[in-house]
């Protein structure tokens, strides 16, 4: 029986199967953290993480989140603590994710009186939390804690619970049967939920009646996965899938084309330009640009967040429903396609679009390692049920465009917030979550300086606790913001500017050796499969610092006159880089011409056989 307020919550969070928490200390959450500690010595308690800081802390908690399926909950003290959270739990609330965030407070005769770290915390995360109340009462301390978990996993969104010093000591009342008092329960809601027969109908007659029908599959569908296969198998449907959704589909299997949009591939934009039918499955997809001109599909959506339905392409049928509760349904409705011609083409284009990748690969620059080879050797070598995170950067277009998730291998990143810095707590959390399993991070420089050299010691404090300590980290080290600088010159028209994108070289590797760890530098391709090979045999962690060009370009599957304008602007203006970038880009376009022609000639000969 809990005898305070705190006992009663960590009792509750475990009612709610929380067994974990990432959590930063201090004294606005003190009387907390020490019941933690009794109940961590009375075999009771929670796992307790506790990184090097409180924004690690809720971007771990939405990656657990993420990753696992399950409340992610994180934990810091008032005001400055609280504060440092807001990022996290803003990946969290773009990203559709159930956080619960407990935050300490000052005691409750602080409020209002200007008292130090006492602030309006309930403002602070009005915006970014779905549900966020005090605990001011014994009495209100189940409703609170129960409310937050119930919300969190309905409407799939961060909640805040603000717990004062003083409440958090105080001694627990179990609520009566009074008047404004409730009693509540710690039962999840089910969110398993099904649309009407006569919506599973009209988006069966449209889909069957498609010729050239493509599924763009969203992180939305995770759990779906063999229903989103069976229906494209019966429809002849393409695949597509967007950046969270990429370990929705298995990447082996022929028709599914990766990703769409700068990141994409070509087989993906070719989709979009030529489908009738559009299936959106458990997305947001934000680039509207990248979707069938307005009136050239009909188009059926299904998502459990009511709001998003219909918002990025006009939809003739909007369900309101999981994915997999919903093609359940629907499965039964839909005929078998005789002519599979649209779903081979697709499958054409995309062995063509791998064998450009794999050419793109094999270029070699002066200034650097190829990046594009790094995640090629990387992704012969994933084992399986491996799990692969990447960060905002260009990280996320070799990711994308290089990375083949697998049956059981899993992958993610900060989606539709893009913040930087989230690759490392994302694969400590994947870590943590599945600690036998091979996790590699890929991060570049910029993001690595920003917090995640600081939480290679969090891995190097936690490491015993993992069954298999294989952990490898790629540092992709170009002293410089690549992302934006390229940014900078495709939408802007703007020259890099050194003084905002220069990023101070360090060695990576050293400071892996440093802490005990294997480290491993990269300065030339001919070196990229043997590091990759010492990574994954190493019985530890790896910090990979692989000294790659930052010129190579993150070319857009379908390069627009914008994109060439602008870009070709900024290196007349004086880019510092202009002549690399010059001869790296252009070295990458005569790749991606020939292997067109190839591809052109292999079309030709195929056709001719045929005939």
């Amino acid at each position: 029986m809990a005898t305070t307020v705190s006992e009663f919550v960590i009792g509750r969070l475990r009612e709610w199967g929380v067994r974990r928490v990432f959590a930063f200390p201090g004294d606005g959450i003190g009387e907390f953290d020490g019941m933690l500690g009794k109940a961590e010595r009375a075999g009771e308690g929670l796992e307790y993480i506790r990184p090097t800081h409180e924004e690690i802390c809720a971007l771990m908690a939405t990656a657990h989140a993420k990753f696992t399926g399950e409340v992610g909950v994180c934990v810091a003290t008032s005001s400055p603590g609280g504060f440092h959270l807001i990022n996290g739990l803003y990946d969290a609330k773009m990203d559709n994710q159930p956080v619960v965030a407990i935050v300490g407070q000052q005691g409750l005769n602080s409020f209002g009186t200007f008292n130090q770290q006492e602030s309006k915390l309930e403002q602070t995360f009005a915006d970014v939390a779905e549900y966020v109340q005090t605990i001011v009462s014994p009495e209100q301390a189940q409703a609170v804690i129960d409310t937050a978990f119930r919300t969190a996993i309905a409407r799939k969104q961060p909640c805040v619970v603000i717990l004062p010093h003083d409440v958090q000591g105080m001694e627990m009342a179990a609520p009566g049967a009074e008047m404004w008092v409730s009693r509540s329960s710690a039962v999840p809601p089910s969110t398993a939920i099904a649309p009407p027969p006569e919506q599973l109908r009209a988006a069966a007659d449209i889909i069957n009646a498609g010729e050239r029908v493509t599924f763009l599959v969203g992180h939305g569908a995770v759990g779906a996965e063999q229903e989103v296969l069976a229906a494209a198998r019966l429809t002849g449907a393409g695949l597509i899938t967007t950046l969270r959704g990429k370990q929705v589909v298995p990447g082996d299997v022929p028709f599914h084309t990766q990703q769409l949009g700068l990141l994409g591939s070509r087989p993906s934009y070719d989709q979009m330009q030529d489908c009738d039918t559009l299936v959106l499955l458990g997305t947001n997809y934000p680039y509207g640009q990248f979707l069938p001109k307005t009136g050239q599909a009909k188009a059926v959506q299904v998502d459990l967040r009511p709001e998003q339905l219909g918002l990025r392409y006009p939809t003739d049928v909007s369900i309101w429903g999981d994915v997999k509760t919903t093609l359940t349904g629907l499965l039964p409705l839909l005929t078998q396609k005789d002519d599979l011609s649209w779903q081979e083409k697709t499958a054409a284009g995309m062995r063509e679009w791998d064998d450009e990748l794999a050419a793109q690969a094999e270029q070699h620059y002066d200034d650097g390692v190829n990046p594009r080879r790094v995640y090629h050797e990387l992704n012969k070598r994933l084992p399986a049920g491996a799990i692969v995170t990447a960060d905002a950067g260009t990280t996320a277009d070799w990711y994308g465009q290089h990375i083949r998730l697998r049956d059981g291998m899993r992958g993610d990143l900060s989606g539709r917030l893009a913040t930087m810095l989230a690759a490392m707590p994302y694969a400590e959390a994947a870590k943590f979550a599945y600690p036998d399993r091979t996790v590699v991070c890929t991060i570049g420089d910029g993001a690595f300086q920003m917090l995640g050299m600081n939480e290679l010691i969090t891995v190097k404090k936690y490491l015993s606790r993992w069954s298999n300590p294989n952990f490898v980290v790629l540092v992709l080290h170009n002293d410089d913001l690549t992302q934006v600088s390229w940014e900078m010159r495709t939408e802007d028209a703007n020259p890099v500017w050194s003084t905002s994108q220069d990023v101070e070289s360090v060695d990576y590797a050293g400071w892996a050796r440093l802490l005990g760890f294997q480290g491993i530098t990269v300065t030339s391709d001919d070196q990229i499969e043997a590091a990759w090979d010492a990574a994954l045999a190493h019985g530890g962690v790896t910090v990979i610092d692989a000294h790659t060009s930052k010129n190579v370009p993150p070319l857009p599957p379908h390069i627009t006159f914008e994109f060439a304008k602008n870009t070709g602007l900024a290196l007349l203006k004086g880019d510092p880089d202009g002549i690399a970038a010059i001869k790296d880009s252009a070295t990458s376009l005569i790749t991606e011409g020939v292997e067109r022609v190839k591809g052109a000639l292999h079309r030709s000969t195929d056709e001719d056989d045929a005939h």
